[in-house]
């Protein structure tokens, strides 16, 4: 928590804030426009002695979007040094700059400089004894406005809102500042302006409350569990329902006041000379994240098979071969199809974290092993982590090439607490991250498919040096996007692309472009159920597409509704794994009544005779940047009730889903305007409004949007023996579920399950209730295909379309 104001008229106790008071020099570029400000007012030339100034540029290096640089002292180390984020990844600037057709042009006049496209504008006030910066949309409303103007402002920078602060120095004593210039702590700020009703969202995967308003957010990542104000996964973004969003490129620690030092503000403090901030306009939430991806990257497309079911050994488990088998077999047994088998951190020998080879007294044969298990279907993942204990078999050799991050004295920084002795691969280093791809590739070799990337969050801050010289304070959380991407390129290098992933926990801004990544580690509870949700929400708001959680939660165990209640959940997630702490996660062995096993079984078969839609999904988001599990709000943001609602979302644009988070089965949720189809119960409810239901295990609220259809995959013939999978045919005696609401109009693409990224099939549809035109666009039918479409009262009208 950093705070610098007592209040609105003091500081806080050592604190010293220059800020930005009045513009004495200002000038319109061709392209950008840059003001000094100085920290006093000017009224004779002695003013301008003794007086901190702070420079402010301003651009516009994407459409729609304007880059905003502030510094006091422009030269100094900490402020240059890296890392820094990757940004505009595999853009082409030539082809974006002459792809713009938003008329950027910049001003200057007797009170006033501009920089303004045809929808977006920053105007700095340069009247004597004044500061504001105005950030003004044009020509587009938000979709939350009430103004009837088209015109509105979207934030602000006015008095006192932009400064450079000194906290505990000898900032009132320039003598002694000479002798100690490094003395305490130096800060800058920028603090926006929110308007009446204006709520934000994002900064992160955090579990506490989805509107952050009123909250303190640190970015600084750590290993807190989902029950805390801690996570494992800090972005400097976030969305704004005033249709804009914020992103601050710093990797270092960065600190957000949303209202909870200013109440009309977003104070926004990083402790460095100078802050940049992208401001990012929408108006509409979509449209925000697809010009936010831009900058910081899209997701890469998972293959469709990771959107199966993964069952794992759970973490302090004791488990074998047999242990393995007995598993898949009993699933197998209760026809519930497993897609991917994980091996968690006991793969390897205890003490030897990570030697990145399979511990020979439980697992004698592993090549074998693996082998035999990739025969019968199934596709492999192992537990990893960037750590190397002294015990490890490959420790002697990273320190001897100088593979692991290092103290000042040139040792090699270690650490107790998690494997013994533990060092830490310093991936800024090139011959580290290929002395690192080369222990997986071994694993890709024998059968390994993807890699869970476990931790990446307690890394050194203090005594600390990289190969690259880089700044430990930056490196804490960008070494997870270095982690992440090292193991994402081998595993693309080595499988193809589109058929790459990791499984990841820890992350910053930009590991969007390699998922897919999952929740940490949450209580076995329904409030922890509830925060995963919210978790996994405001992720989405950050560009991250495709996301997971342990279903049941990850400590303690799960009781039967519980992870029933949670599987429903799970398996209408993007990815879907059924993971624990020290228990096993077979449903027989939680329920004994065999009615988890038949919940597993119909949710599992549901989420697969959804591929088509699913995968379909996958690939927009692959390409805008939109996550697949989105807030109501992203969907319906003319719906002002919707962007309170927590307990709900979204699963692509055509499915909403409200989880129970209750063993009796109650749950309230709010619908928008139009008719909905209940999936699963074949009723329809008329929104907009709440509903009170209670539904049991064997049923959610799971909703058809009105105007849209989806396409259902083949069902397996009665009787087969053959283990459903995610990837099949989708082109196959598929079914179109369509709900006409008022009437429809839409496209409907089905992908191509055998060449990721690329579709098969375009079908057009229109029509009302009274008739549904079904057109082929593109691609060929194979099967016979049926037609599904829902009726007023519930019904279904049910025909061939071949």
């Amino acid at each position: 928590m950093v705070k610098f104001s007592n209040g609105m008229w003091w500081t806080a106790d050592g604190v010293v804030i220059d800020w930005a008071t009045e513009i004495i020099k200002s000038e319109a570029k061709a392209d950008s426009i840059r003001c000094v400000a100085s920290s006093k007012r000017i009224n004779h030339r002695g003013d301008t002695l003794n007086t901190p100034t702070i420079t402010l540029e301003c651009s516009s290096p994407s459409p729609d979007t304007l880059l905003l640089t502030g510094y006091h002292w422009k030269a100094q180390k900490t402020t240059l040094s890296g890392p820094d984020y990757e940004l505009y990844p595999g853009v082409d600037y030539q082809k974006l700059a002459s792809g713009r057709h938003d008329s950027l042009t910049t001003s200057k006049a007797n009170t006033n400089l501009k920089i303004a496209t045809d929808t977006l504008s920053a105007t700095v006030n340069t009247a004597p004894g004044q500061f504001n910066i105005d950030f003004v949309s044009h020509g587009v409303k938000a979709p939350t406005s009430i103004s009837a103007s088209p015109d509105h402002l979207l934030t602000k920078l006015g008095w006192r809102s932009v400064g450079y602060i000194k906290r505990n120095t000898n900032a009132g004593h320039p003598n002694a500042s000479l002798t100690d210039p490094d003395k305490g702590e130096r800060w800058f700020t920028m603090q926006f302006q929110l308007s009446v009703g204006e709520k934000i969202y994002g900064l992160g995967e955090r579990f506490g409350p989805f509107i952050k308003n009123g909250q303190t957010v640190d970015m600084f990542n750590e290993d807190g569990g989902t029950s805390s104000e801690l996570t494992y996964k800090n972005v400097p973004f976030f969305i704004s329902s005033r249709g804009y969003g914020i992103f601050i490129p710093c990797p270092g620690f960065v600190t957000f006041e949303v209202q909870s030092e200013r109440t009309t503000r977003v104070n926004i403090a990083i402790p460095y000379e100078s802050m940049s901030a992208y401001i990012i306009h929408g108006p509409t939430p979509a449209a925000i994240l697809e010009r936010y991806t831009l900058i910081t990257g899209r997701p890469a497309l998972p293959p469709p098979w990771t959107f199966g079911l993964w069952l794992t050994t759970s973490f302090t488990t004791s488990y074998d071969e047999k242990t393995v088998n007995e598993f898949l077999e009993g699933m197998d047994k209760r026809e519930i199809p497993v897609g991917v088998f994980h091996f968690d951190c006991f793969w390897m020998k205890g003490f030897q974290w990570c030697d990145f080879e399979f511990d020979e007294d439980f697992f004698p044969d592993a090549k074998g092993q693996l082998s035999r298990m990739k025969e019968r279907g199934y596709k492999i993942c192992v537990w990893i982590n960037p750590y190397i204990a002294q015990e490890s078999k490959i420790f002697d050799e990273g320190v001897e090439n100088g593979y692991f991050i290092k103290k000042q004295d040139g040792s090699v920084w270690q650490y107790d607490f998690w494997q013994a002795g533990m060092a830490f691969v310093d991936f800024t280093n090139p011959e580290a991250c290929k002395w690192y791809q080369l222990k997986l590739e071994k694993l890709i070799d024998m059968g390994v498919d993807c890699f869970k990337t476990d931790f990446g969050e307690r890394i050194p801050i203090g005594n600390t040096v990289y190969y690259d010289k880089s700044d430990p304070k930056k490196m804490h959380n960008y070494y997870s996007f270095l982690y992440n991407k090292v193991t994402f390129e081998i595993v693309e290098k080595r499988l193809g692309k589109n058929q790459a992933i990791v499984f990841a926990r820890s992350t910053t801004a930009g590991g969007q472009r390699f998922p897919v990544h999952w929740g940490g580690d949450p209580m076995s509870t329904f409030e922890a159920m509830a925060e995963t949700l919210r978790g996994g929400m405001s992720l989405g708001l950050c560009g991250f597409g495709y996301w997971a959680h342990d279903i049941g939660g990850f400590e303690g165990k799960p009781d039967a509704a519980l992870y029933k209640r949670w599987f429903a959940f799970g398996a209408l997630s993007s990815h879907s794994r059924l993971h624990g702490s020290g228990s096993y996660r077979v449903p027989w062995l939680i329920d004994d009544t065999g009615e988890a096993d038949q919940v597993l079984k119909k949710f599992i078969n549901l989420k697969l005779s959804l591929m088509p839609y699913i995968y379909s999904t996958a690939i927009k988001t692959h390409e805008t940047g939109v996550p697949m599990m989105r807030p109501l709000f992203v969907e319906f943001p003319e719906d002002s009730y919707v962007w309170n609602v927590d307990t709900q979302y979204m699963l692509g644009p055509n499915l909403l889903i409200a989880p129970v988070f209750n063993a009796e089965g109650d749950v309230q949720f709010y619908l928008p305007k139009g008719n909905w189809y209940g999936i699963l119960d074949g009723k329809v409810r008329t929104g907009p409004g709440f509903f009170t239901e209670n539904h049991d295990f064997m049923s959610l609220p799971l909703f058809l949007r009105p105007g849209t259809a989806i396409v259902l995959g083949k069902e397996p013939a009665a009787g087969s023996t053959t283990r459903q999978q995610a990837t099949y045919d989708y082109t196959d005696g598929i079914t179109v579920l369509v709900n006409p609401g008022e009437g429809i109009d839409a496209e409907v693409e089905i992908p191509d399950s055998e060449s990721p990224g690329k579709v098969a099939v375009v079908l057009q549809i229109k029509g009302n209730e009274a008739s549904i035109n079904v057109h082929i666009a593109k691609g060929t039918m194979k099967g016979t295909w049926k037609l599904k479409a829902v009726l007023p009262d519930g019904s279904i009208q049910e025909s061939p379309l071949n």
